[in-house]
């Protein structure tokens, strides 16, 4: 008597913040149980109420999933895309296509750990399965803590501690061909999303950047190959490609963690747990950052809205009720040209470097003393790299009220900054045009140019250029007398 052997009915592989292939635990998972597989994405926008992905990080998810889905193809399979509520959508597709295990990587910010748990109620005591991976992270938010169990607060102990633990190799796809269902459930087309914004806001993106895993792979062997062991001194020159740009890369889980250690090791050429150059070291503590920002959110999922030092929920910011230093903000008209440069790369690239960040952040809490949050939610809109954990650690930082923040009393000097660390106005001249032909002696300081040099350069304040929308002495005075009523209750 012959036995017929039957496979496994299949899963369904839940996409998350992991469109990528390689070092994907849960493709793996599904590829090791055997049978078919049902790779799905859900844009779910309830699910992340107040944090639904902004607009560029729209555009940057849309052409991710066109990438993701073209790489599926090549191994004889397909996305499949839905969108409304994730546990009615599994629980609908589990029921067609008979898939008896629903797959996913698990994500740590307030909405996914809410929107995971809401799944796993949903499957829990029926006849499908749950089965949930980390990819996201070196280490997930709650295995590390201090010696009292807590959760840590400053970084350099977070990380120290950190870099005693042993970091997983990235796994390769285990199967050159993903087997297919004997018949596709339906699927929406990508435009039926509505990812992409409605005006032609983000029609220059594509010149900076390519979403999808091929690109972020090859950006990552680019920069371990050319630029890591120089991170440590080029990090900080917004006037130079010194940076790694893989955050929207890394946000999207396009590429993992784990790969971004690996490969830095390789070009070490360390055995060890952390390699000798000071570059590749530097550059694997903002990795740290990045888990350090993961595990604060975790333990503090009000983080986004809220002052995680209390007291800064009564300091006094300046009231701007129609929004125009907001909108100077913004636009980037404010008078200073660091400032106004880097908030215009960000409108028009979705992007924004890291030095540039801690300015115009600085600049906003401090010089015009608008609330933090102001800035976190036109960062979270404007960036493709927007991650929630980031933004809200990296703005709290700025202003002074969350867990190993900046002093509040420590106010970046605009004019000094963009002397510093863009010394030859290169980056300003290239986001700021209408400064371009200012000599580097004032480019940073266009209002205390000789008006010879203003004229010469072609240079009319208050019209081709703003004057300064506040004085820096001034405002920094105001920021400290604010400071110090906060501390002592006492009015200036």
């Amino acid at each position: 008597m012959t036995v017929a052997l039957t496979s496994p009915a299949p899963a369904i592989v839940w996409f998350r913040q992991d469109l990528r292939l390689q070092d994907n635990r849960t493709l793996n998972a599904a590829v090791a149980r055997g049978g078919a597989i049902i790779p799905v994405y859900i844009w779910d926008e309830a699910a992340e109420a107040r944090w639904v992905a902004g607009g560029a990080s729209r555009w940057w998810l849309h052409h991710s999933l066109a990438a993701l889905d073209e790489s599926l193809r090549t191994l004889g399979s397909r996305l499949i895309l839905a969108r409304g509520d994730a546990p009615a959508v599994l629980l609908e597709l589990a029921g067609s296509t008979g898939a008896t295990t629903v797959f996913w990587n698990r994500r740590y910010e307030p909405m996914g750990v809410a929107q995971g748990a809401r799944v796993a109620q949903a499957l829990a005591g029926g006849t499908v399965k749950a089965a949930s991976f980390n990819s996201t992270l070196l280490r997930e938010p709650s295995e590390i803590t201090n010696q009292q169990g807590r959760p840590f607060q400053i970084f350099t102990a977070y990380w120290r501690h950190a870099l005693t633990l042993p970091v997983e190799a990235p796994v390769k796809l285990l199967t050159k061909a993903l087997p297919a269902p004997a018949k596709w459930p339906r699927s929406l087309l990508l435009p039926e999303l509505e990812l992409l914004p409605r005006l032609n806001w983000a029609d220059g993106f594509a010149a900076d950047w390519k979403p999808g895993e091929q690109s972020a792979r090859a950006r990552l062997h680019r920069f371990a190959a050319q630029a890591a062991g120089d991170y440590k001194s080029g990090r900080d020159r917004p006037d130079h490609e010194g940076t790694s740009r893989l955050s929207a890369h890394l946000h999207f889980g396009e590429i993992g963690p784990r790969q971004v250690w690996a490969a830095i090791r390789a070009r070490s050429g360390d055995s060890g747990i952390f390699p000798p150059d000071a570059g590749s070291a530097v550059f694997l503590s903002e990795i740290g950052w990045r888990e350090f920002a993961h595990h604060v959110l975790f333990h503090n999922p009000t983080a986004p809205e809220l002052p995680m030092r209390p007291e800064f929920a009564r300091f006094p910011w300046v009231k701007d009720p129609r929004g125009v230093r907001l909108r100077a903000w913004e636009r980037g008209r404010t008078g200073y040209p660091i400032v106004d440069a880097g908030m215009r790369q960000l409108w028009q690239t979705g992007w924004m470097h890291n030095r540039v960040r801690m300015i115009v952040a600085s600049f906003l809490v401090k010089h015009l003393r608008l609330p933090w949050t102001h800035g976190a939610s036109w960062f979270w809109d404007t960036l493709v790299d927007a991650d929630l954990a980031n933004n809200t650690l990296g703005w709290q930082w700025s202003a002074g009220c969350g867990v190993d923040a900046a002093p509040y009393f420590r106010i970046f000097a605009p004019v000094l900054q963009g002397r510093k660390f863009d010394p030859d106005g290169a980056y300003v001249r290239r986001w700021v045009p209408e400064l371009a032909a200012v000599s580097a002696d004032w480019i940073h300081e266009p209002w205390a140019a000789p008006p010879g040099v203003l004229s010469t350069a072609g240079v009319r304040l208050g019209e081709t250029y703003p004057h300064p929308l506040v004085d820096h002495a001034t405002a920094r005075n105001e920021a400290l007398a604010a400071f110090k009523e906060l501390r002592t209750g006492a009015r200036p």
